[in-house]
């Protein structure tokens, strides 16, 4: 199967998205990076290039996420991450003045490996809600 995706496809699931990430809901046009298309279930764990395996994602979220599709939140349990066309934003994550929280177990597990608040991306989130562009 092809990995390369058309300028089309690419404009739609960015329009879908509406230009923000959608893991940590960074807009675009705010970012220093141009955007990826992502694969939420990875082509090495037999994902596809279909729509509803895509999702619009930051740089920052791409590269903690890579291939990954879950990860242990203790010694046995096994939770998948956060999946932008299954689950409800609002249901797993809240957020508290820039930092996101997980309030559920995808969410936590979804905070933890995508590093969402580490300090480089929790000062810049705050700098844009003081401006009003986040989130």
């Amino acid at each position: 199967m092809s990995r390369s995706l058309s300028a089309a496809i690419k404009k739609k699931i960015a329009l879908r998205a509406k230009y923000r990430c959608e893991y940590c809901l960074l807009p675009e046009h705010l970012s220093f990076y141009a955007f990826h298309i992502e694969h939420i279930r990875s082509i090495k764990h037999g994902g596809t290039n279909e729509l509803s395996n895509l999702a619009y994602c930051c740089p920052d979220c791409n590269y903690f996420k890579g291939t990954d599709i879950a990860t242990f939140l203790d010694n046995d349990t096994l939770v998948r991450f956060f999946n932008p066309r299954r689950d409800d934003w609002n249901s797993h994550f809240m957020l508290e003045e820039s930092a996101i929280h997980g309030i559920t177990d995808i969410g936590i597990a979804t905070v933890r490996i995508f590093k969402f608040n580490d300090v480089e991306r929790l000062i810049f989130r705050q700098q844009l809600a003081e401006l009003g562009f986040y989130p």
